[in-house]
């Protein structure tokens, strides 16, 4: 199986439009983020720079080498007529800017003036369209509205309805759908063979078809994490110490990723413990989800407080214990 998953529908829509020499002058790759829809980005805009004209009804993987002097530039990372426009660091330091900026964009339009140095189509890419900055997708929209000839652009959207509805409509839409649980299941087998069925399966439950997260979270341990939510429902932990710690390890700003491998697994949590409970006893546990979901919902509100947060999961997964004239029937 090849290394990348779920982009089959849009690699055969770019590559009939490119056969049939119809390419739309820009597209909008659009779906959850982690479904590698910037890695497609680039896999169109190296075939399009190595390939150039279209391919007059003959077929080509999308990841035909094409010439070999502009793919060596491609993977020198110098090829001179791709553009990518992302987030910049911040002066310094590591932390990324809050947008692009339309400084970005003017630069972007004046290399839209100069004539192509090699080859017969320029590709732009924006990852994410989503980060433009008011003026930066004004700007964006007028060279959309006059494309130049022989320039492609590609517009990598995590959210797209909060996009202005004019760039929509001046882009051809390519949806990046959550991958089955069955594909995913037999993807991440091959791509880590190691990893026990068991915990694999509960991976791909808790990444929601997104093969970035999924990965994520093998690369968080989400076993270690899964036993210790599973601590807190199984002993009601009397005495909170396995709720104090879990609040210690999710809180601060620094241990944001831990906080939302426990929200990513606590739904796959909560439905096995549903399949394994008497019928009368499942309306407790959606009872509780209800109560994680809107912990969740307050937190993103307000100021986020991830020991709160995780504390308050963790009250959640206690009350599903079971208790002791349960356990006598």
């Amino acid at each position: 199986m090849a290394a990348m998953i779920g982009h089959q529908d849009a690699e055969k829509a770019f590559l009939e439009a490119w056969q049939g020499g119809r390419i739309h002058h820009a597209w909008l790759l659009a779906g959850p983020q982690g479904m590698g829809k910037g890695a497609f980005a680039e896999r169109v805009a190296r075939f399009l720079v190595t390939h150039g004209r279209s391919g007059e009804g003959e077929a080509i993987p999308l990841d035909d080498r094409g010439d070999d002097a502009a793919a060596r530039l491609v993977d020198a990372g110098n090829h001179p007529e791709t553009l990518r426009l992302a987030r910049q660091p911040k002066d310094k330091s590591k932390d990324l800017a809050r947008n692009i900026t339309i400084e970005q964009i003017r630069q972007m339009i004046r290399r839209l003036h100069l004539s192509l140095s090699l080859g017969e189509w320029r590709v732009i890419i924006v990852d994410a369209v989503d980060d433009l900055e008011t003026d930066g997708a004004n700007a964006l929209l007028k060279t959309l509205e006059e494309p130049p000839a022989k320039t492609l652009f590609l517009l990598v959207s995590h959210s797209p309805g909060r996009l202005l509805p004019t760039i929509r409509s001046r882009c051809r839409t390519l949806r990046f759908q959550p991958v089955a649980r069955d594909a995913m299941t037999t993807w991440l087998h091959e791509l880590r063979p190691m990893i026990e069925m068991d915990e694999l399966r509960a991976i791909v439950a808790a990444s929601g078809g997104v093969p970035g997260k999924a990965l994520a979270l093998i690369d968080s341990d989400v076993a270690v994490m899964e036993k210790k939510l599973m601590a807190i429902a199984t002993s009601g932990d009397p005495e909170n110490r396995l709720r104090e710690a879990l609040a210690r390890e999710v809180g601060g700003t620094s241990n944001r990723a831990r906080l939302e491998l426990v929200i990513d697994i606590v739904p796959g949590l909560l439905s096995r413990i549903a399949r394994e409970r008497p019928i009368a006893e499942i309306a407790p546990i959606l009872a509780q989800w209800d109560r994680v979901q809107r912990t969740v919902r307050d937190a993103i509100r307000g100021s986020y407080d991830g020991a709160m947060v995780g504390f308050e999961i963790g009250n959640c997964l206690a009350e599903l214990a079971p208790r002791p004239e349960r356990a006598a029937r």
